[in-house]
Order: structure tokens, then sequence, then C-alpha cells
């Protein structure tokens, strides 16, 4: 069998494709308007009802609920957020405690919520493991383990090469961290649960709507205006795609491969028992799981960036990134060689110039945001939608300050990125750095980071 290539992603292949619900009818209005139904726009949806029954919310959706990096990701669901060393810096340590804890927690409280709402999304508390298996990388790795330490995480445990084995027996690893702060999911069935949810609540969905430009107290679709009070930017990856919004936040690629399901023996050879989302420590870094039914799937960069912020529409892969993906899955499990990649797909993410994630409500127009997840997006969603939602309580003088309001990423500003063709020369320089020094690495016995991957971090603004 050959692999199946796009198709959205293998979560969908599994799941298929949702009925579709009825797009905009004409002009209207409602009191909140939530344009884009993944992740971040559903979680919205769904806390702002629960908190204010009332509410009229419409949620916008161009194509359908998780279409995007919602139903594409690698089932990462752990307490990872972009920029946190940043607000550290601006904000002060403590600060960026408090953004940590509550990343920490937020794990959690995606279980629990996911529980008491009766969506069955595959999901298993294993935490998360990240390995090295260069020197270069376990110094890195010991220094990421010491600052996660300092920044509140002392139930995170540092491993050897042999109690790295005893979880998951990566060829040639090292060493490792863990923390218990993480989950394995399925990405298409929590956003079809979250959907269905927020329906079930009273929130109207429109799909197969997409929003042209957003206003003051307007979202402009193809088929009419909705006006409301509030209006919610929550489209990632696809911000480009709105006018005004060209060079806000970066399209980044990235792609996974998903492989046929694995028997015991191989299991066995492997490890894995504890379903562990499982991580690297290289520059251009790789993403995995256990999925439920024994398969490996394994994401990392492919085409970083597309001319022009262009995007996908059905997730096809190069067929290089797919031997590229294919080579690190053997190199990390040798016992692999040989076994099928039952499908191969991409998305994109969004990046900010200055990599950090941001959610915003601007009390002079109603307008607010969220996102720049940076590939963590999955739990970062939720904490961000709850933040939105304390924060339209606040302005519409139904609450006040809360923890979440005052967290160090709250209205943060991000300048835009550079035109092109500066924007796709700097990004594929970036990632061509990257490999480079992966593939130095990998071969060299320096337990320096290699310099050229340090220069890029500070080109970049990544670090």
């Amino acid at each position: 069998m050959s692999t199946v290539n796009g198709g959205i992603s293998f979560w969908y292949a599994q799941e298929g494709i949702p009925d579709p619900r009825e797009p905009l009818p004409g002009d209207t209005s409602a009191d909140v308007v939530i344009v884009g139904g993944g992740y971040t726009g559903l979680w919205t949806a769904y806390y702002l009802k629960k908190a204010v029954p009332f509410l009229n919310i419409t949620v916008l959706e161009a194509k359908f609920c998780g279409y995007g990096a919602s139903g594409r990701n690698g089932g990462w669901l752990y307490n990872g957020i972009a920029g946190r060393d940043r607000y550290a810096k601006l904000h002060g340590h403590e600060q960026a405690v408090r953004l940590q804890q509550a990343m920490n927690d937020t794990v959690t409280e995606v279980v629990k919520t996911a529980a008491a709402e009766g969506i069955d999304a595959d999901i298993h508390q294993g935490g998360v493991l990240e390995v090295a298996y260069t020197p270069a990388q376990l110094a890195r790795l010991k220094a990421f383990h010491a600052v996660e330490i300092a920044f509140g995480e002392t139930d995170r445990t540092l491993h050897g090469t042999r109690e790295t084995a005893e979880r998951i027996r990566v060829q040639g690893a090292v060493g490792s961290t863990w923390t218990p702060h993480g989950a394995r999911l399925h990405p298409a069935k929590l956003a079809k649960g979250l959907a269905a949810a927020v329906e079930a609540l009273g929130v109207t969905i429109h799909e197969s709507t997409p929003v042209t430009e957003i206003r003051p107290k307007h979202a402009v679709t193809p088929y009419g205006t909705v006006r409301a009070p509030y209006i919610l930017r929550c489209t990632e990856g696809f911000t480009a795609s709105l006018k005004g919004s060209h060079r806000a936040w970066l399209p980044m690629n990235s792609s996974m491969i998903a492989t046929e399901p694995l028997p015991a023996s191989v299991w066995e050879s492997i490890g894995w028992e504890g379903r562990e989302t499982l991580g690297d420590m290289a520059h251009a870094y790789v993403y995995a799981q256990r999925t439920a039914d024994d398969r490996i799937a394994l994401g990392g960069r492919g085409v970083p960036y597309r001319y022009g912020s262009k995007t996908d529409n059905d997730g096809r892969t190069q067929p290089g990134t797919i031997e590229d993906l294919r080579e690190i899955l053997t190199r990390f499990f040798p016992a692999l060689a040989g076994t099928r990649i039952d499908h191969a797909w991409s998305g994109v993410l969004g990046v900010p110039r200055d990599w950090c994630a941001t959610v915003a409500l601007d009390r002079s127009t109603g307008l607010g945001w969220a996102g720049g997840y940076v590939g963590s997006g999955v739990a970062t969603a939720n904490l961000a939608a709850r933040t939105l939602r304390d924060l339209i309580q606040q302005d519409s003088g139904q609450g006040g300050p809360t923890e979440l309001t005052s967290l160090p990423w709250v209205n943060h500003k991000v300048r835009n990125w550079e035109p092109e063709p500066l924007r796709w020369l700097a990004v594929h320089s970036m990632y061509a750095a990257y490999r480079g020094a992966d593939r130095r690495e990998l071969t060299g016995s320096t337990t320096e980071t290699d310099r050229i991957a340090q220069y890029a971090d500070r080109l970049s603004g990544r670090h």
C-alpha cells in the first residue's frame, strides 16, 4: 500500500470529515463573534457561554471546525508556552513563573473538561519525555531541565541513559527529561467533540464562511457581515489571509507521518508503555506520540514557509519531507526499518516576530485575539480562551480582574514580520542553519551548541 498524502490529516482519515454546518445566511448580529473554529475559537465559545449563558455567540469558520492546526497537530497536550523566557525578561521572573503554573494547570483543565463533556479524544496523561542523543544535545537538555526547575516545575525529573531506555528505547539516547504535565490525544476527536459541546450550549457555528476582514464591531464575509460589540480573531496560522494582517503572524509549515499499526513484538523492543509524548533537543526538533491504535505519529519541519505567507488546502507533503521524517523515525527506532508509512500530511502554525504567544482585548474597539503559539497550541489555546472570557467579562462589567487577566502575555504587542522577499529568505536561511547544525552535532563530540545555530537563534528572535 502506498502512503496517503494529504487529505487534511491522518486524524481525519481515521475520524472522517464532519458533516458540514450551514454557512452564514446573510447579515446578522451577535454579542460576540469568534473568527476561527479551531481550539482557540471553540474553547473561547465554550467558556464564554458557560460563564454568561444569555450571550449570543457566533463562530465563523472558513472550512470546518478543526480544519487547520487543531486537526493536524501532533496531539501534544503539554505545558510549554512560546515566549515565557522573554516575558521573564520583560516582566520579571515571578510573573513568568505564574504563567508557567497556569500552563501546568491547563493540562489538567483540558483533561478534566473533556471528561466532563464526554469527549473521548484518546487522552492518556503519560507526561512528556524529551531526549538527547548527542553531547551538545545533552548539554542543552541539562540546561533546559535546570531552567524548568527554576520556573517552578519541581516535579520534573532528569534521567541518564539507562533510565531513559526504561521509558522509551530511542537509539543512542544518552539522557532525557520528563514532566508529568503532558498528555497524548487525538486532535480531530477533540476538535469534533468541542464543536458538538459548544453547539449543545447554544452557540451558533457557521462553517464554509471565510472572514475576509475584521474591523471594530464587524466581521465581513462573502455571505454577509456579522456585527457585534466584540470580534475575536482566533485564526492562528491563517491570520495572514485577513485584510491588514498579512505580516502579523507567519504561517510556518510543520509535517507529520503516521506508521501502520505496530505489532506487540516491535513494542517490546521499543518500550513506550507509558505512552509519553516524545521530543528531542535538536534545533529542528521532532515530536511524536504512540497512538491509541499503536502507531507512531511523528512530526518535524519540512519546507518551513511558503513565499507570500501562502497556506495549503489539503495538507499535501513533499516526498522529500516524508523521507526525511522516515529517516528520523528509523534513526530513533531501527526496528522500524521497512515499516509502512500509512499517511503523511502538513499544516501551518502561527509564529509572531518575537516568538511570543499573546492574548489580548482592545477595550477601545472590542477587537480581541489570541494565538502565535509556535506549535504549542493544544494546551495554550485553552488558557487563551479562559483569558479571553475573563477579559470580556471585565470589559463588559460582568466581572473584575482575575489571575488570568494579569498574566504577562496579556495585551503583549508584537511588531510585524519583514516584507517579502526578506521574510522568505530569513525563514529558509534559519532552518537551513538549524538542519546543518543538527547534522554537525550528530557527527561531532563537542558539548557546545553549534555556533551557526546560536547565531540563527539571535537573528530570528527565537531566543
